[in-house]
């Protein structure tokens, strides 16, 4: 829907009363009482009113009577707490602080929105709740409301003591929830008052006794709605100690949801209502009747699986039974018997055959290297070589004969005389030094000189070392 849309008035009134309705289905609001109106039809209209704003109230006569159940109790219709009488709206006047619990609507005809409560409950004076406050701060200081000192309730009680008057509505209540949760308990009433000056000190008294006697697991406060001077006796300083000193855990269940008392606060556990306490020891049978199908069904399907597991562990059991057998052994050493024979046949065949190959190849390489073919290729081969011989017998003396003739020329050449037969000879020093050059030579030397034919020795008296030539011959 755009912004450009024209609305018709009832069509507007209707979107707005949809979301209105469909956002606060139940609210309370707290304020004081103005404009009070009752008219013949037995419906209340008035304004709710704080310091800054103002709330249309309209409570209807059906809901101020409360509702009844089918055996006749009549209970609260929002917290479907039994009372003792109808509710009704005979004490709310004007000035008066109230509480409302209800939802909101719009009323079309006139196009305001407004409060419908289901509950209108008168807060009192302000002194008492200036007293509670203090008391409440007192109390807080000292720990009373730690939530670290509070026990936790246990599981299923079977044996549970419950202070509260014997013929109140609360006791009533109580009972009756609990006849349908959990499965089964013994409930020890202790009797007190739970309103007037007296109040205090009997359910002082009566959580003190139902602690010494030690037999309950477990003790319930309760106490059914009411004004806050009906309640006082749960707002004392005298119940909150007994509280604190309790030696079993404590649920505490006074008045309706919105009342929260002292002993609420101090207790190990606060219910809403009387019945809720119930709600709070115990759990519905339906649930429990659920957890036992839960727990059925898992146990079968848990049997399922164990006996699966079990099938196949005998099953490997009996396989290995089965292979453990004398008669399964001598089986398979049958079979593997029969598989060696087999194996066994099978080599010696394949090893017969293969001599008998073997032996075959030997027989023709032996006839190939013994046979009429080999003997001539032999003799062929044989007469060849005799050929070979006989032609280089005759072929090598003289080549002997050409060689020695050209050593006896190169020694003939290399004949170290042969220079001095052409009139050359070799000049000696005293050391036998060989004399090549008359710079080798000193004045006064003797000299060994070979010739030819003969040796002569002289003495050297001059030398020209540096005009001789290589013809010149020394003096």
């Amino acid at each position: 829907m755009t912004s450009s849309h024209i609305f018709q008035v009832s069509e507007l009134t209707r979107a707005v009363k949809e979301v209105v309705e469909a956002e606060f289905p139940f609210v309370l609001v707290r304020g004081q009482v103005f404009n009070l109106s009752r008219p013949a039809s037995g419906h209340i209209y008035f304004t709710l009113r704080d310091e800054e704003a103002s709330l249309n109230v309209v409570w209807f006569k059906n809901a101020q009577q409360g509702k009844r159940s089918a055996d006749g109790d009549v209970y609260d219709p929002v917290t479907g707490e039994v009372l003792d009488e109808a509710p009704g709206g005979a004490g709310l006047e004007d000035g008066a602080e109230a509480l409302c619990a209800g939802r909101m609507a719009v009323y079309p005809p006139r196009g305001t929105y407004q409060l419908v409560a289901e509950m209108v409950q008168d807060m009192g004076e302000g002194r008492l709740h200036l007293e509670f406050e203090a008391l409440k701060r007192e109390l807080a200081e000292k720990g009373y409301f730690d939530p670290d000192r509070k026990t936790a309730l246990p599981r299923h009680p079977v044996r549970v003591a419950v202070i509260t008057a014997p013929t109140g509505a609360a006791i009533r209540d109580f009972v009756r929830i609990g006849r349908t949760r959990g499965y089964g308990c013994e409930l020890r009433l202790y009797p007190t008052l739970v309103q007037g000056e007296a109040a205090p000190g009997q359910i002082a008294a009566a959580l003190d006794r139902a602690g010494d006697d030690g037999w309950a697991e477990v003790a319930v406060l309760i106490r059914g709605g009411g004004s806050m001077e009906d309640l006082w006796a749960f707002n004392t300083r005298e119940t909150a100690e007994a509280l604190h000193r309790s030696r079993i855990p404590v649920v505490c269940g006074v008045g309706h949801e919105v009342d929260v008392s002292i002993a609420d606060m101090v207790a190990d556990v606060r219910a809403a209502t009387p019945s809720h306490a119930a709600q709070l020891l115990w759990p519905e049978r339906e649930t429990l009747m659920q957890r036992v199908d839960d727990l059925e069904t898992a146990a079968v399907a848990a049997m399922d699986r164990l006996v699966s597991d079990k099938e196949r562990e005998l099953e490997g059991v009996a396989r290995g039974l089965s292979w453990l057998s004398p008669a399964e052994r001598l089986g398979r050493l049958e079979d593997r018997f029969r598989s060696l024979d087999g194996r066994l046949r099978s080599a010696a065949t394949h090893s017969l055959q293969r001599r008998m190959d073997g032996a075959a190849r030997l027989s023709e390489r032996l006839a190939a290297a013994f046979g009429p073919g080999r003997l001539e290729r032999l003799e062929t081969r044989r007469a060849d070589l005799v050929r070979r011989l006989k032609s280089a017998g005759a072929l090598f003396p003289a080549g002997l004969e050409r060689g020695l003739e050209r050593a006896a020329v190169k020694l003939e050449s290399l004949d170290p005389a042969a220079p001095l037969a052409r009139g050359y000879s070799l000049v000696r020093l005293e050391d036998g030094r060989l004399l090549r050059s008359a710079a080798e030579a000193d004045i006064g030397d003797t000299l060994d000189i070979l010739l030819s034919k003969g040796r002569v020795q002289a003495e050297v008296t001059q030398t020209q070392k540096n005009t001789s030539t290589p013809n010149e011959q020394p003096s």
